[in-house]
């Protein structure tokens, strides 16, 4: 009689644009804040937030953003600055360079991937002493 809760779907934040499923777009996609595909995409997407990859969308597409979240199939080289997540229902071929990896149990990954940490700045602290001795002297 009762039937169990179905998990509401994570919130991402305001998506700013939308594919949707049945629809098919070619060309370049450049955005910030969150985008989300449904539908099929072929081109270059680029853009500093998250790129959310659905289920049902298919994209042959050159990816370099902040964050990934792919549930649907991408084919080409994905660029990520933060974090890839490939959920259950996702089929990814290609090349992946982020900092974070995570592949859920089900998804079928057939990539080389490249793993750094997002690179600090170094500041060299002989180098500022001597920039604040030479203002020292300046007064």
């Amino acid at each position: 009689m009762f039937s169990k809760r179905v998990k509401p779907p994570q919130d991402f934040g305001e998506i700013r644009a939308f594919l949707g499923e049945g629809t098919s777009f070619s060309g370049t996609l450049r955005f910030e804040g969150t985008v989300r595909l449904d539908g099929q995409f072929e081109g270059d997407v680029s853009g500093g937030d998250l790129l959310i990859i659905g289920e049902t969308a298919t994209v042959r597409a050159d990816i370099k953003v902040g964050s990934l979240v792919v549930g649907g199939r991408v084919e080409g080289n994905i660029v990520a600055r933060k974090r890839v997540e490939i959920l259950p229902t996702a089929q990814v071929s290609g090349t992946i360079k982020t900092s974070s990896l995570v592949v859920c149990d089900g998804a079928v990954l057939n990539a080389s991937c490249e793993m750094r940490r997002e690179e600090a700045k170094v500041v060299h602290l002989s180098q500022k002493r001597g920039d604040e001795a030479q203002s020292a002297e300046r007064f």
